[in-house]
This record gives C-alpha cells, sequence and structure tokens, in this order.
C-alpha cells in the first residue's frame, strides 16, 4: 500500500493553488494521455514536479478523497463500447468529492478526434445514488445521455485519493490516482489495486509539457486504461474482458502483484 503520510508530506513542501483559482482550468473540453506507474515510483514524479507545478488545496487538505458511482445499462452497453474499440462513448456517475463535501452528475463524452467533454450538475447526496429521484438530474440527462435514463442503473463505485497538479502556466492539469478501491454493484464483487498509481495530464490542446518531457525521461510511457473498463472487468467473471486482460496482466507486471479470485461478496486484491 502507498505510503500515504510519505506523500502529504511530500505535497507539503509544494506551492498550492486554491480552489478558486482552479476555478479557470477546467478544461472540460481537453485531449487527456494517461500513464501508470507503481506507488513506489510516486515520490520520484513529484520531485520532477515540484518546481514546474502548483499542488491544489481545499480546506487544507491536497491529497483528496473521491468517490465515485458509474452507471451504464443492464447490458453494459457503455463498457462494451469501449471494449469493441468505438471511438465515440459515453460515461455516466456520480461522484463525491468527499473532504469538501461536494456531489456532483457527469456526463463524459469521448470523440472520434479523442477529445474529452464533460458536462456536469451539483447534485445532493440523495442523487448520488438514486439520480432518477430528481427532476433536475432526469432533465440533465435527457439532454444528453445517449441511453434512455430508465434503463441506466449503479454498476461501479471506485474509491481512491487524489492528487491535482497545475503547471504555472495554467495551460494543463495533472491528476495523479492512487490505493484504488473497486466495488461492482450488481455481482457484488470487490477488487483493490493499492499499488497501482494512475497519472492523467488533462490539456486544452497539445501545448508544451514539461511533465510529459519529464516522464519521457523517467521511461514511463503512455498507458490507454480506463479505470470503469479496468474495475468492471475485475469484478465481472461473466461480461466480455479479452481485450483489457492484457492491460491487467501489464498492470501486475509493473507492480509486481498478482491476482487472486475469491468467492462472491469477497474481494479480489492485487497484492
Amino acid at each position: 500500500m502507498t505510503d500515504l503520510g510519505r506523500i502529504r508530506d511530500q505535497l507539503g513542501r509544494m506551492d498550492l493553488i486554491t480552489l478558486d483559482e482552479m476555478g479557470g482550468i477546467k478544461l472540460m473540453n481537453r485531449v487527456d494521455t494517461k500513464y501508470v506507474i507503481s506507488a513506489d515510483r510516486l515520490s520520484e514524479v513529484l520531485l520532477h514536479a515540484q518546481s514546474d507545478y502548483r499542488v491544489q488545496e481545499v480546506d487544507g487538505i491536497r491529497l483528496a478523497r473521491y468517490d465515485t458511482l458509474y452507471y451504464d445499462t443492464l447490458a453494459c452497453d457503455m463498457y462494451l463500447r469501449h471494449h469493441d474499440r468505438q471511438l465515440r462513448r459515453q460515461k455516466i456517475r456520480t461522484r463525491c468529492y468527499c473532504d469538501s463535501n461536494l456531489w456532483f452528475l457527469e456526463v463524459k463524452n469521448k470523440t472520434n478526434t479523442g477529445r474529452t467533454k464533460k458536462k456536469r450538475i451539483a447534485i445532493d447526496e440523495e442523487t448520488f445514488r438514486h439520480p432518477e429521484a430528481s427532476a433536475e438530474a432526469v432533465h440533465f440527462l435527457k439532454q444528453r445521455s445517449e441511453y434512455p435514463v430508465e434503463a441506466l442503473t449503479p454498476h461501479l463505485r471506485t474509491r481512491f485519493y487524489r492528487i491535482t497538479l497545475v503547471n504555472r502556466q495554467q495551460t494543463e492539469r495533472l491528476t495523479i490516482d492512487l490505493d484504488l478501491h473497486f466495488e461492482n454493484q450488481r455481482s457484488q464483487m470487490a477488487a483493490q489495486v493499492e499499488k497501482l498509481v494512475v497519472i492523467e495530464l488533462k490539456q486544452d490542446g497539445r501545448c508544451p509539457s514539461q511533465m510529459k518531457t519529464a516522464l519521457q525521461e523517467m521511461r514511463i510511457k503512455p498507458f490507454k486504461m480506463s479505470k470503469y473498463c479496468i474495475g468492471t472487468a475485475l469484478t465481472r467473471s461473466d461480461i466480455k474482458s479479452n481485450r483489457f486482460k492484457g492491460k491487467i496482466r501489464r498492470i501486475c507486471k509493473l507492480c509486481q502483484q498478482s491476482v487472486s479470485l475469491q468467492s462472491e461478496l469477497d474481494t479480489k486484491t492485487l497484492s
């Protein structure tokens, strides 16, 4: 498991950016590049970021807790579009920023040119699990969902810690997710990927990036992955997942972990 105390100490030595300052760097229409590393390399990455990036702080917290619930049809159409390499695809989720007690309903669209466009509205805690009970949420989904609202039900819950960095030019945002936990709401299976760190570089266009250069120098290459799809593949034995098995093997090798399958209602742990 990641040494969260050591990471907090390292983040404490970085310059901060406040939530108010982050307001102008939403990057809702962006290009994303993902990377994966093992937890023991995170300190090295943060060291490279220390001079060129500021860390987001909310209420004194720089290592934030996230809780996300992904929705899908019973046939898992959104998951399968990704598995089948469809360029145009959509994800629908509710998300809680646990430390600040903020809740959102989000619709993310991936275009056939590789751009990510996200729309979201603020919701309350009850709507996190029951968007169909909120007239505002239903209206939002009817305007933006490619799927009938009544066909969407909770599928995969993900919990993790996130570090958010912004470069000093404010042209990009870097999110670093660690200590990932998945809980499938349908199969009742769970998975933990505690040694995996997912880095996502979010840019409005193809601006030069100090972090992209640093990662190249560290021989860390881009790695396309979806937390939703990997979490689903790990927690559903009854769904097509051939495309993601190779990625899971690479993650296991990277983190020097193995997968042990356990019974329903139990936990599958990469440890």
